[in-house]
């Protein structure tokens, strides 16, 4: 396998980074509660949601309330963490994978529901849920070669439709077991918005420096997990395996480039119980500076990692290393390494 692409930063910093969560909270239980006729009917037993996934519930955006202002919502509150204008902003780089449409873009709506300046640079990004990591590393090279000043990295996902369409494909009477498991993941995904602001560093002295990182691919697994508002198919096992194989490949090489061993903080994208407890296992982490969140908020998908650093924000310290890490179907990995 062809060896890792390494980035580094001289002059960028994380100046901020917020969430905005839905209000409704819906319950593993209740998801099967819904699809009880068909574990009887494919004689599943109960709590797999719970038992093999470890997500006791997530979150899913309320009467009244959406990922777009959701999203606005966030990015307004980063702006103002980071002592950032509007009028300032150079970049906006839209992550999400929810999309209600397939042009304009999503980010012409977050860009003027930000109030951003007609000179500010604004698209989509799609990676996956290693988008919002792709988005920052995209962000940070434009500061660094001097196009732009600031950059927000915005993300919002509403996973009701995937839900509701695979809760109702599930009950019918043509799924088999191998089919029920095959959309499994999607009963464990969850809603929320997030959103970073980037800066030079010599303009923000006390902010937290992004260092650089690894991403590696193997896109001869483009099939494993494949999805749509209509559902997600996986085949768990393999996607599992080779993710996993990813990590550590680019894990090993990452080594003789990076001092990875001994993080502060390591921020990973947030799937299940199943792919945190292997990740940990196979890069031989520290369990304790593991932090998780899916088991409240499932898989957000790319704003997993930047809705975790959010809720870890208050325990950490200056000159504490984080690494954020994730792997995300394709498949792709990357790791990005912050000094706070």
């Amino acid at each position: 396998m062809a060896g890792n692409a390494t980035t580094r930063f001289e002059n960028v910093s994380l100046l901020s980074v917020a969430s905005t969560l839905p209000t409704r909270v819906t319950t593993s239980e209740e998801i099967e509660e819904r699809l009880s006729g068909a574990l009887r009917r494919l004689k599943l037993p109960g709590g797999l949601l719970q038992r093999v996934a470890g997500v006791l519930e997530r979150r899913n955006w309320n009467v009244g309330e959406s990922s777009d202002d959701a999203t606005i919502a966030a990015g307004v509150r980063a702006m103002a963490e980071a002592g950032v204008a509007p009028a300032d902003v150079g970049l906006l780089i839209n992550t999400s994978v929810t999309r209600k449409h397939l042009e304009p873009s999503v980010a012409v709506r977050l860009h003027h529901g930000l109030g951003l300046p007609s000179s500010a640079i604004n698209f989509d990004v799609a990676n996956a849920c290693l988008g919002f990591v792709s988005g920052m590393s995209l962000a940070a090279s434009m500061i660094e070669s001097g196009q732009i000043r600031h950059a927000i990295v915005v993300n919002g996902e509403d996973a009701d439709d995937i839900q509701i369409n695979t809760i109702r494909r599930l009950l019918r009477n043509d799924v088999d077991r191998d089919g029920f498991m095959s959309e499994f993941a999607s009963l464990t995904l969850g809603s929320g918005a997030a959103a970073a602001v980037l800066g030079r560093t010599d303009e923000h002295p006390g902010a937290h420096r992004i260092l650089g990182g690894v991403t590696r691919a193997a896109t001869q697994f483009h099939e494993l997990c494949v999805g749509s508002v209509d559902g997600m198919f996986t085949d768990a096992k393999a996607l599992l395996k080779g993710g996993l194989d990813l990590v550590v490949s680019a894990w090993k090489e990452a080594a003789t480039e990076w001092n990875w061993s001994s993080m502060d903080r390591y921020i990973t994208h947030q799937v299940s119980s199943v792919h945190a407890n292997a990740i940990v296992k196979a890069a031989k982490l520290d369990r304790t500076r593991v932090p998780i969140t899916f088991p409240r908020y499932g898989n957000v998908g790319p704003a997993s990692i930047p809705i975790t650093l959010v809720e870890e924000q208050a325990t950490l310290r200056k000159g504490d290393r984080v690494l954020l890490m994730g792997v995300g179907s394709g498949l792709n990995t990357a790791m990005m390494e912050l000094a706070w």
